[in-house]
């Protein structure tokens, strides 16, 4: 089976195993959350995206283009140090929101560019190149992209901020 075959099938399985431990798990919970402490949640996985500098480490990956490694590797770093300054800002409300509002927006644009860029570059043929790194596509994005959308979703007031008391 030819590798760009493989790759693909991995990450739309990825999305589909993580979108059924989302729907099942992690969104019924965040939504019994406060919408504050859902945030929070969500930061904290986000605050290990500084891991994708695993990109441009010289001999963790294998040689991949230039522009996919520094877009990515630099894209998930600026969103985990926003992440990051979102948990340490968690008591100060305006600055928590703001920084959950920037980690979630540059994430996505992070992820968004990724994909374009690995389409672009044919990323997929050439997958087995991301060597350690090659579980960051297609297991660690998918979690990502869906805890993205939960943000927004939460930020615009689509779930609720707590499960409701009156029976």
């Amino acid at each position: 089976m030819a590798p760009k075959l493989i790759f693909n099938i991995q990450l739309l399985l990825g999305y589909v195993a993580w979108l059924l431990c989302y729907s099942a798990y992690i969104g019924p919970r965040l939504r019994a959350m406060a919408t504050a402490d859902a945030h929070r949640a969500i930061a904290t996985l986000h605050s290990f995206r500084f891991f994708g500098l695993v990109f441009v480490m010289p001999g963790v990956v294998g040689t991949l283009p230039a522009g996919f490694a520094a877009p990515a590797a630099w894209g998930d770093l600026a969103t985990g140090v926003l992440a990051l300054l979102a948990l340490m800002t968690f008591n100060s409300r305006p600055l928590f929101r703001l920084f959950v509002i920037g980690f979630n927006t540059i994430g996505v644009i992070d992820l968004v560019l990724d994909y374009y860029n690995a389409v672009q570059l044919d990323l997929p043929s050439i997958a087995g190149n991301l060597g350690a790194a090659y579980a960051i596509p297609i297991i660690y994005v998918p979690i990502l992209m869906i805890t993205h959308l939960a943000a927004f979703g939460l930020l615009l007031g689509r779930s609720s901020a707590k499960v409701a008391t009156a029976a």
